[in-house]
C-alpha cells in the first residue's frame, strides 16, 4: 500500500474531526446480557455450525494470545487470554478478552475472572458493540461445545453423565447439553462436597433429572457414560480403570501448557478428537500426551468439525473417546453474531 508523508490513504480523513466517522460501538452491560441471552438449541447449533465451518477452512481463527500478569505489589497475579475469529460470510467478527485467576480479587469480594467481547462489523471494520459479559458468554460457548460433543460422540442410548469439577463451567455444560440431549442420571464431584451437593441440587431442579453428589471422582466416573472434566487442570482427575469401555470424556480444563487433567494411559487408549488440533498440541490434553510419549499429533483421529461435516467418522460402537476442548475463536465469533441478533 502506498504511504504518503507517513499517512496511508483514508487515514487523513480519520484525523479530521469534520469528516464522517464510523458510529461508536454500543455498550451492553452484564445484567442486560444475562437477562436476554440464555442457553438454547439455536445457540448450541450456532456453535456447532462454527465448528463445521472451521473444519472446512472457512474460519479465520488465529492461535490464542496469552498475557501473564506477574504478581507484584502493584499487580496480579492473573492471566489474560485473547481469542477471536471471523466465519466466512458472517456479518460480524469477534475479538474476546478473558481475564482469569486474579485470585486477590476474592478477598475483596470480587470475582477472579472478567471479560469482554468486541463484536465488529464485517462490512466496514468498525466495532459494533462491546459486550461486558464477565465470562458469562465465554462459559456459555464452552458449554455449547460440550453439548455438541455429546450430540456427536456419546454412545447410543447414553443415560448417565458425570461432572468432575462443579463450578460455573460445569453448570454451563449441563445446561447447554440439555438443549440437545436428555440424560437420566447425573453425578457431581468436587473436592468440596458442599459445592458438589449445591451443584447437584441446582442442576436437578433446573434440568429435571436426578443428580447425586459423590464422595470421590471414582464413584462419579464409574457410573457415567459421559464424563465432563472442567477443573483448574493442576492434576489428573480420573483413572483408566474407572472408565466404562464406551465412555466419552469431554475435557475442557487444559487451556494452558501447564495444565493436564487426563492421564497418558487414557489418551493412549482412546480415540482422540480435538476442537482444533493446532491449538491442542500447544495447550491441551494432546500436548501433555505427546510430551509423555504416548501419542503423536498424527494420532489425533479428527477435529470435531470434521465429524459434524461427515468428512471423518465419529463414534464406531463401544469405544473410549476423549474430546480435547481448548476453546476456539470460531466459537467466540459464533456467539458474538448470535448475541448481536438477540440484542441489536
Amino acid at each position: 500500500m502506498e504511504v504518503l508523508d507517513g499517512v496511508r490513504p483514508g487515514e487523513a480523513a480519520n484525523a479530521d474531526p469534520s469528516k464522517p466517522r464510523l458510529p461508536a460501538p454500543k455498550l451492553y452491560d452484564y445484567d442486560t446480557i444475562v437477562s436476554k441471552v440464555k442457553p438454547n438449541k439455536e445457540l448450541t447449533e450456532s456453535v456447532e455450525a462454527a465448528f463445521a465451518e472451521l473444519a472446512k477452512g472457512k474460519v479465520d481463527v488465529p492461535l490464542p494470545m496469552h498475557i501473564g500478569i506477574a504478581e507484584t505489589a502493584a499487580a496480579g497475579p492473573g492471566d489474560c487470554h485473547i481469542k477471536g475469529g471471523y466465519i466466512e460470510g458472517a456479518p460480524t467478527w469477534t475479538v474476546k478478552l478473558a481475564c482469569v485467576s486474579f485470585y486477590k480479587n476474592v478477598e475483596k469480594g470480587l470475582p477472579a475472572g472478567s471479560g469482554v467481547f468486541v463484536v465488529c462489523d464485517a462490512t466496514n471494520g468498525g466495532p459494533k458493540a462491546v459486550l461486558h459479559e464477565n465470562r458469562y458468554l465465554t462459559d456459555m460457548r464452552t458449554g455449547a461445545a460440550g453439548a455438541v460433543c455429546v450430540k456427536h460422540l456419546a454412545v447410543k442410548g447414553a443415560k448417565s453423565v458425570a461432572f468432575i469439577g462443579t463450578g460455573v463451567i460445569a453448570e454451563s455444560m449441563a445446561r447447554s447439553t440439555a438443549t440437545v440431549y436428555g440424560f437420566e442420571q447425573g453425578y457431581g464431584y468436587s473436592r468440596n462436597i458442599d459445592k458438589a451437593t449445591a451443584f447437584c441440587d441446582k442442576m436437578q431442579k433446573e434440568l429435571g433429572y436426578d443428580f447425586k453428589a459423590c464422595d470421590s471422582a471414582e464413584e462419579a466416573v464409574r457410573n457415567a457414560d459421559v464424563v465432563f472434566t472442567q477443573t483448574p487442570g493442576g492434576e489428573w482427575v480420573l483413572d483408566l480403570a474407572w472408565l466404562k469401555p464406551h465412555a466419552t470424556i469431554i475435557a475442557s480444563g487444559s487451556d494452558q501448557p501447564t495444565k493436564n487433567e487426563i492421564p497418558p494411559e487414557v489418551m493412549k487408549k482412546a480415540k482422540v478428537i480435538t476442537d482444533i488440533t493446532a491449538q491442542c498440541v500447544r495447550v491441551g490434553e494432546v500436548r501433555s500426551a505427546v510430551a509423555a510419549g504416548v501419542m503423536k499429533e498424527s494420532d489425533v483421529h479428527a477435529e470435531l468439525g470434521e465429524i459434524i461435516n461427515g468428512s471423518k467418522k465419529g463414534r464406531q460402537g463401544k469405544e473410549l473417546i476423549v474430546c480435547d476442548l481448548t476453546g476456539t475463536g470460531a466459537q467466540d465469533a459464533a456467539i458474538g453474531s448470535y448475541v448481536m441478533n438477540v440484542l441489536d
